[in-house]
């Protein structure tokens, strides 16, 4: 189980960032870093599948695909998640990335408030082989995040970070917003 780190409150929602394995997580959901066929081959995607077991893959075929800046919902197999979202983030240099990315982390966050889920854990989407800069998908995903949160839906969005580079990224942004909030340069 990953060791907690960092949390922020807005209104009745923790914000939390964690370094360790988003298998490993037991919150209602879990996002997986998804390509638009909905296939489970490497990094994120390829855990889900070797520990969540054939029948993630077998609903996302049944399913077919999502576009890029979408999410859909499969149950989550054999992992401590009761679900696993599937968000498509945008490859490095696509056209309106950023935006495609602010769409897929909404689609998942909409997709637990939508299933009546109160906890979600997120890895840093469209970082690995999409290539998407890790500072620019920590500003975006927490952005997204703490929007949702101040509706007051979800009691737990959690950011599960694979590596300590990629949290100090996550923590060093989120320390940034919440000087923003108090008014403080960040």
């Amino acid at each position: 189980m990953a060791e907690l780190h960092c949390a922020k409150i807005i209104g009745s929602c923790r914000i939390i960032l964690c370094c360790g394995d988003i298998t490993e997580q037991a919150t209602d959901a879990i996002v997986n870093a998804a390509n638009s066929e909905l296939q489970l081959g490497a990094g994120v995607a390829g855990a889900i599948r070797s520990k969540g077991g054939a029948a993630i893959q077998q609903e996302c075929d049944r399913i077919g695909g999502t576009p890029v800046g979408s999410a859909v919902i499969t149950g989550a197999g054999h992992l401590r998640s009761r679900f696993v979202i599937h968000a498509v983030g945008p490859r490095q240099g696509e056209v309106d990335a950023e935006v495609k990315l602010a769409s897929a982390v909404n689609a998942s966050l909409e997709l637990a408030v939508t299933h009546g889920l109160k906890s979600i854990s997120l890895p840093a989407l469209a970082t690995g082989v999409f290539g998407f800069p890790i500072i620019q998908a920590a500003r975006i995903m927490l952005t997204e995040a703490r929007k949702q949160a101040r509706r007051g839906l979800l009691t737990e969005i959690r950011f599960c970070l694979f590596t300590p580079a990629d949290y100090a990224v996550f923590a060093t942004e989120l320390r940034r917003k919440t000087a923003e909030d108090l008014g403080c340069e960040g």
